[in-house]
């Protein structure tokens, strides 16, 4: 099997590569990736030198060039490829809010061209990968569907609904093979430092302050990347075409009481914690059923919350140098 995979280099993307490239059934992947700043080479230092891994820094909104590298990954093929996956995407909320231009380029635009690029080459397969932030804001019971009308309230979120539905058009209109997943929060090694837990683990670490956006009761659900990534290679393999499968790990918490138990683990003061301005139009609550992702591909979440904070705390503990860099306050 032969995929490409867009924004490899990013968190989950370069998670999902190092575990598909464990699979004896890939046999090549295409890393594209811009580098912009959550793109970070060293995500796949340890595997850069096998010969099925190839990298080209590349814009997804750029046609020309996706045509040029779509057409030269099926001259080598000889042969269809299997897949594209698109990681690739602006994904950080508060920078969408002070620069939305950016989100609908890459997320909007850089879908629009991958699919038709897709569809020109005879790609099998095109698996879009988005968020449960498309569906808007929960109140305090019930869970986001397959079926939850789609309701963006940031300009992230509505970039990424967008490109979901630009994906779903493509299914209706040209019969390309899609499938769609949507997830919850993602923690995990190599995750960008602006993210809020390896933001309040680093923070945590050098006794600096830890900001919370307004009283820190917005709930998520948690999921550790290794376990989406897993999920996400189900729906390629075996996901039904022009489907929706929402993936989650049932594990709700507020974030004040992530942050407390990141404060407990280390043995750190509670007066670390400061609250700091809400966020603007801050979504209030996000849940996942992933009932269906449980019943049609039989996957289900391995890592269990305490567990999964306490080794990625521990990562960011063992792995400075790949975070030095990053981390900006």
């Amino acid at each position: 099997m032969k995929i490409i995979v867009t924004g490899g280099s990013g968190f989950i993307g370069s998670n999902f590569i190092r575990q598909a490239l464990e699979r004896p059934e890939v046999t090549g992947i295409l890393n594209i990736d811009l580098l912009t700043y959550a793109g970070n080479k060293a995500n796949l230092a340890s595997i850069e030198n096998d010969p099925r891994y190839r990298f080209v820094q590349a814009d997804i909104a750029d046609a020309t060039m996706m045509e040029s590298v779509f057409a030269n990954a099926t001259q080598q093929t000889q042969k269809p490829l299997e897949a594209v996956m698109n990681f690739a995407a602006e994904s950080h909320v508060d920078r969408s809010i002070t620069n939305p231009h950016d989100f609908i380029h890459t997320n909007v635009l850089g879908t629009s061209i991958l699919l038709a690029a897709a569809r020109r080459h005879g790609v099998k397969r095109f698996l879009q990968v988005s968020t449960d932030e498309v569906y808007g804001s929960l109140g305090e019971t019930g869970k986001f569907s397959e079926t939850t009308p789609l309701h963006p309230n940031s300009p992230y979120s509505a970039s990424k609904a967008g490109a979901d539905l630009l994906a779903v058009a493509s299914h209706h209109t040209y019969g390309q093979d899609i499938v769609i997943t949507r997830c919850s929060n993602n923690y995990g090694p190599y995750q960008f430092p602006e993210k809020l837990i390896p933001l309040m683990i680093i923070s945590a670490l050098h006794d600096q302050p830890l900001p919370v956006y307004g009283d820190g009761l917005q709930v998520r659900d948690w999921i550790h990347v290794e376990d989406h990534c897993e999920a996400i290679w189900q729906v390629l393999t075996r996901g039904r075409s022009g489907e929706i499968y929402n993936i989650g790990a049932d594990a709700e918490l507020k974030n004040i009481v992530l942050v407390h138990e990141i404060l407990s683990y280390l043995k750190k003061p509670t007066s670390l914690i400061t609250h700091v301005t809400d966020r603007l139009g801050h979504d209030r609550r996000y849940a996942i059923d992933s009932s269906k992702m449980h019943q049609e591909l039989g996957w289900k979440p391995h890592s269990k919350h305490s567990q999964g904070l306490i080794t990625t705390i521990e990562w960011y503990r063992n792995n400075e140098f790949w975070w030095r860099p990053l981390f900006k306050k």
